[in-house]
């Protein structure tokens, strides 16, 4: 009887630690398919998440510009609303603009009915500020099940995850982030892929969060990266 119920625990475990990792690990594609990176080990996509983000959004579409880079702002409905003539300049500067759903929620938590109105509000507030259709979702801590994607393709959008991650939602310094997405990088490099960078213009809690060490991070990884043969890519090129 022990033995049975040994077994019966460890198999729970093993289903619980199978479904954790197939609805948040950002490289998973066992609950649908989503874009990750490609097959270009030279090819850097920049992402950003959590915007539109005063000031900090304006001052990384300045380094942007300086360095001649696209990029692809994940941007959250609410804020949008609050700030439409930043998710404009972001696509004046010829960026691509994706939906990170209304309110930022945890969707794995959600039930059918929020998840949808979430992705259909960002959607509604983002073209309402641009005139032109969403076609892009990143899931917020990348939290997915598979009716989340399947809800996201009913809305026409294409859902995207990452493979490198700064860790700059959290007060850091630029050097962190950096060396966190150097890390990240050369694994990638290693494999064969191409990385998908996951920063952060604002953050979820309110416009106005502090990321100087973002812009900082951006600014430096396009410095040191200039005279190497990297292409910036926005994630449409990996669709």
């Amino acid at each position: 009887m022990l033995a049975t119920l040994a077994t019966v625990g460890t198999a729970a475990a093993l289903a619980a630690g199978g479904y954790a990792y197939a609805a948040m690990w950002p490289t998973s594609q066992i609950f649908g398919r989503a874009i990750i990176g490609g097959p270009d080990p030279a090819e850097f996509a920049l992402t950003y998440d959590d915007g539109p983000n005063d000031p900090y959004t304006q001052q990384l579409l300045d380094v942007l510009a300086r360095y001649d880079v696209r990029a692809t702002f994940f941007l959250i409905g609410r804020f949008v609303r609050q700030r439409p003539e930043i998710a404009r300049a972001i696509r004046a500067a010829g960026h691509l603009v994706g939906n990170h759903t209304m309110t930022h929620p945890v969707l794995l938590f959600q039930s059918p009915k929020r998840v949808r109105e979430e992705l259909a509000g960002c959607n509604a507030a983002i073209e309402d500020a641009l005139g032109e259709p969403v076609r892009y979702f990143r899931p917020p801590h990348g939290a997915r099940r598979p009716d989340v994607l399947r809800a996201a393709r009913e809305l026409g959008l294409t859902s995207v995850l990452w493979n490198a991650m700064g860790y700059d939602w959290k007060p850091t310094t630029a050097d962190h982030v950096l060396a966190n997405l150097q890390r990240d990088i050369q694994r990638n490099q290693t494999r064969g892929n191409g990385s998908n960078l996951l920063l952060h213009d604002g953050g979820q809690a309110a416009i106005g969060q502090d990321r100087s060490h973002t812009v900082s991070a951006t600014a430096q990884l396009l410095e040191s990266k200039a005279s190497q043969h990297v292409r910036y890519v926005t994630i449409d090129a990996w669709a």
